[in-house]
């Protein structure tokens, strides 16, 4: 580990030493932009945009000239110009690094020299951050600069998009920022030139293409380059969470409760053993006898796989997930807070019955456990990516992860003003109760004062404990946690005021600055003289303030624990002393914390016992923090470890998932851009089918007997009628070359006849819908299996097998398995159709009138709700209001049905009147399919996902 950062340290000072030189070709150029008049900078971008579309590789040759209009652009627009080190900034990240950048050293304004030149090969450049606010904020801050310039900016968040439009004035924005941000739909705002947007919202918006059942509502392009604002954040903090769209199952959600009220009965001590570094709860053997009890059971293992299910989630959600710490309870249900930011992940469930489990334990409604319809984690999403680069205030602890991941390298670019910030070592405490009576006279010390504190505590719990205790003391604070997140920019903007105390869970508020002082006043509508007068006075009676502030000490940051992560830490410290202002940090530490408990603080713990300090007296000695940094370390490699695990894990379905999709988009776009390539790739499948089922009936010697021939008449009736006449020659012949030839001649007969009955364009767009159906039931059903095959497939290390081995080949076998069964009932279900027209129209009339087909159903009048809410769709990340969701087939399509099923009545109506009312009725659907979590239907007693539903699915 120090090895690694001592060569990174080399390498920054080398690659810092080059990109000096290309800073100095951006400033020559400086003179000339300021040359230019206002309406002459469009043309430059016009011209530099004929240069970039001719060659993505003259990008670097045109870096100057492009770094140098937009600094200029942000001088006249923001009256802000780019510092060197800014410019510095935004050419790494135009190489695709990722970029660290103490906290007030403008990242926002660093990040747009290299979207602009980006932006200039018109496959779009996006900007991802964290959170709505930011999104917002930057879109429309830096939206005139990109105006000026001739490109097109936007704003994507959970339920909105935005355009940057400069004729559009919104008289009740908040924030001069977003005045000029008017209402657009989804497909504009990633048509823009810049899109901002949240990490969560560009997953999601994946997902939806990607299950979208009509081309037109396709809204994401290329995936050209992206800037991810605080990175390690989105990339490493983030990059264990999958984004995932799922449906709710059918279950009895009764016995959670019953086995929550069951687990209350255990005892601590003696009935179940806990490893918090783990994150598992096991039973003894006294707790199982418990269990087995109080259940009236002689074997809980061998009753029925659904009570162990049931006792290991509520056990779980009793011991190890606390309230106010994991999650809180709003408005009648559980929300799990993050970790690393202490904000609501609202629509964030934890699977495998966890979350119900919680919501049992704390008596809210259960909500029931759901399937997945389409996954993606952040870190295969934007590894898509051609070109990534990042930047956040803390990278250089994490470089060895950015590198191996992401193929990205780390540059620590140097503050315009140097670091005048006092770190002070730890104050360590015997208990809890020492540490926090010594940091609430620490407060009420520099309150007096009327110097501003900022404290970072790790949980809402532990933040409202320190809160009480400042009442107590008559002190007046703000608290900023999960629970108050709305006020969150306003109350952190404020912290720099003179006598503020802020108590914050940690990282709160990251993306804005804490200045001293307070909030420097806008200029945004200074015009009139009189409010240029106006405006000078709050100007100077803010850097009165901020003078003051300043002779005081600046901003002092205490944080009452370490984190698992420096680098954790290390943002906290970061909110003081921004841009060369003074400032101090100081944390304070108890030897009951969780990182000292859990991972290392026995031994300093015997030592200040042995010597009888008392637990309001505080140790600071190197030995002590040696230990504690050595303690993260060792939590950064454990959890680095379990990242990379999961990412190799994560490729084996990655690479399926791209393999499906690209098959799905080229069925779904291909009617609309060429039919003839279509029809090729449709009869392609059915070639490739043809040759499956030939084979799996020739004999060793590669003949067709008699026997075998019925069965291939039996498998081919199931497709079209085939007579055992047909067969009988290539019995004889003993061809089987010519057999096949013979049958996929007849597939292209009935190909075109189903075409010339119905027409082109519907024939099309019926094939077009029951290829897409019938990808994504499998793809559906396989992801589940893929589900247990992951969750079951670490037993293999008990016999000695590699458990990623193993599930690269069990999963290559089962996609081998989902790509003939999408192949088979693809060309079973198309061949088995008839359509039935109502009102005495025939299809072929209907289809030649209405060109090209719409299918519209009551569930697309509001694509952004009741799609969801036809099928019951959520999202395990976050609630899905934009995109489309595809509404169950049965309810979306024409009145389509099979040989086997019944056309609608004539007493239902269809769905509109002025088209053909017809529903998809697809074969073999008639038997309902077992929830993951019912029994069996083989009778075993095990829950279905644990017996039959691999066997099942593939």
């Amino acid at each position: 580990m120090f090895k690694f950062f001592k060569k990174f340290f080399d390498y920054n000072e080398k690659e810092l030493a080059r990109l000096r030189k290309k800073v100095e070709e951006v400033n020559t150029l400086e003179d000339k932009a300021r040359k230019l008049k206002e309406e002459e900078f469009k043309k430059e971008t016009e011209k530099l945009k004929q240069s970039a579309e001719s060659s993505e590789n003259k990008l670097a040759e045109l870096l100057p000239w492009s770094f140098a209009l937009v600094r200029e652009a942000a001088r006249r627009v923001l009256n802000q110009r780019h510092y060197d080190v800014q410019i510095l900034a935004g050419i790494a990240l135009h190489e695709g690094k990722i970029v660290e950048q103490k906290t007030g050293e403008g990242k926002t304004l660093s990040s747009i020299t290299a979207l602009y030149l980006n932006a200039l090969v018109d496959k779009g450049a996006h900007l991802v951050t964290v959170n709505d606010y930011l999104a917002r904020r930057d879109a429309g801050w830096m939206g005139g600069v990109f105006h000026l310039l001739g490109l097109t900016t936007s704003a994507i968040i959970s339920e909105k998009s935005y355009i940057f439009d400069f004729n559009h004035t919104d008289s009740e924005a908040q924030d001069w920022r977003l005045s000029h941000l008017r209402e657009a739909s989804r497909k504009e705002a990633y048509l823009a030139d810049i899109t901002y947007g949240i990490n969560s919202e560009f997953g999601f918006d994946y997902l939806r293409d990607n299950m979208n059942s009509s081309s037109a509502e396709l809204v994401q392009r290329d995936y050209y380059f992206a800037v991810i604002d605080e990175a390690d954040s989105i990339l490493i903090d983030e990059a264990r969470t999958p984004h995932i769209i799922s449906a709710p199952y059918d279950e009895d959600t009764s016995r959670y409760y019953k086995y929550a009220q069951l687990v209350k009965r255990l005892d601590a001590k003696t009935d179940y053993i806990v490893d918090e570094k783990l994150r598992t709860a096991n039973l003894t053997e006294a707790g199982i006898k418990t269990i087995e009890s109080a259940l009236g059971v002689a074997n809980i293992y061998e009753k029925d796989f659904d009570t162990l299910f049931h006792t290991e989630a509520a056990l779980k959600a009793n011991a190890l997930f606390k309230l106010d710490k994991d999650y809180i309870v709003k408005d009648n249900q559980v929300i799990i807070v993050d970790e690393f930011t202490g904000r609501l992940l609202y629509g964030r469930r934890f699977s495998e019955g966890l979350h119900q489990a919680i919501e049992a334990k704390e008596n809210v409604a259960i909500q029931r456990e759901s399937r997945t319809l389409a996954t993606v984690s952040l870190q295969n999403y934007f590894r898509m990516y051609k070109k990534l680069a990042g930047m956040t205030g803390t990278a250089a602890t994490e470089a060895e992860e950015f590198n191996k991941i992401y193929k990205c390298d780390v540059v620590a670019v140097p503050t315009h003003r140097p670091m005048i910030r006092k770190d002070v070592s730890d104050l360590i405490y015997k208990t809890e109760r020492g540490k926090f009576n010594a940091v609430v006279e620490d407060i009420a010390e520099n309150y007096q004062k009327g110097r501003p504190v900022l404290v970072g505590t790790t949980s809402i719990e532990k933040n409202e404990h320190l809160s009480r205790l400042l009442k107590q003391k008559g002190i007046p604070h703000e608290l900023l946690n999960a629970k108050n997140h709305e006020r969150e920019a306003m109350i952190i903007a404020n912290a720099g005021k003179k006598g503020s105390i802020t108590v914050a869970t940690n990282m709160a508020g990251r993306g804005v600055d804490i200045i001293l002082g307070g909030e420097t006043p806008s200029n945004s509508k200074v015009q009139s003289p009189k409010s240029k007068v106006e405006y000078g006075k709050k100007i100077k009676e803010w850097q009165r303030s901020h003078d003051e502030v300043v002779s005081l000490g600046g901003l002092k940051v205490i944080g009452t624990e370490r984190h698992e992560s420096r680098r954790i830490d290390n943002q906290l410290r970061g909110r003081s002393g921004r841009q060369g202002d003074p400032g101090e940090s100081l944390f304070y530490v108890a030897l009951d914390d969780d990182l000292m408990r859990i991972f290392g603080g026995e031994q300093i713990s015997k030592l200040m016992t042995f010597f009888k300090f008392p637990e309001d007296q505080s140790l600071t000695h190197p030995m002590v923090s040696k230990a504690i940094e050595q303690a993260q370390v060792k939590v950064e490699g454990f959890n680095f470890d379990i990242r990379k695990h999961l990412v190799d894990f994560d490729d084996v379905l990655n690479k399926q998932r791209d393999i499906i999709y690209t098959l799905r988009r080229k069925i779904l776009t291909l009617p609309e851009k060429d039919k003839d390539k279509f029809k090729e790739t449709i009869l392609g499948i059915f070639q490739e089918e043809v040759n499956v089922l030939v084979n799996a009936q020739l004999s060793v010697e590669g003949i067709l007997t008699k026997e075998n021939s019925e069965k291939l008449e039996k498998e081919f009736n199931l497709i079209f009628d085939l007579r055992s006449k047909e067969l009988d020659k290539y019995v004889k012949d003993k061809n089987a070359e010519n057999l096949v030839n013979y049958l996929n001649g007849r597939i292209e007969k009935e190909y075109r006849e189903k075409e010339n009955e119905l027409g082109e364009k519907m024939w099309t767009d019926v094939a077009r819908i029951i290829f897409l159906a019938t990808i994504d039931k499998f793809w559906t059903e396989h992801l589940t299996a893929i589900d247990d095959l992951r969750e079951g497939i670490n037993l293999r290390g008990y016999a000695q097998m590699d458990p990623l081995v193993e599930y690269k080949n069990e999963a290559y076998s089962m996609f081998e398995k989902l790509l003939g069964e999408i192949n088979f009932e693809a060309t079973r279900r198309l061949f088995k159709i008839k359509v039935e027209t109502r009102r005495g129209v025939s299809v072929r009339q209907k289809s030649e009138k209405d060109q090209p087909m719409q299918f519209k159903s009551a569930a697309r009048v509001d694509p952004y709700s009741q799609a969801a809410q036809k099928q019951g769709v959520t999202s395990m990340q976050s609630n899905i209001p934009s995109g489309q969701i595809i509404p169950p087939i049965e309810d979306a399509h024409p009145h389509i049905h099979s040989d086997n099923q019944q056309p609608l009545s004539n007493n239902q109506s269809p769905t509109t009147d002025n088209q053909i009312g017809f529903r998809v009725n697809l074969p073999g659907q008639v038997k309902k399919k077992p929830g993951r979590n019912d029994p069996c239907w083989c009778g075993s007693g095990k829950k279905y996902k644990k017996c039959h539903l691999l066997s099942d699915s593939v």
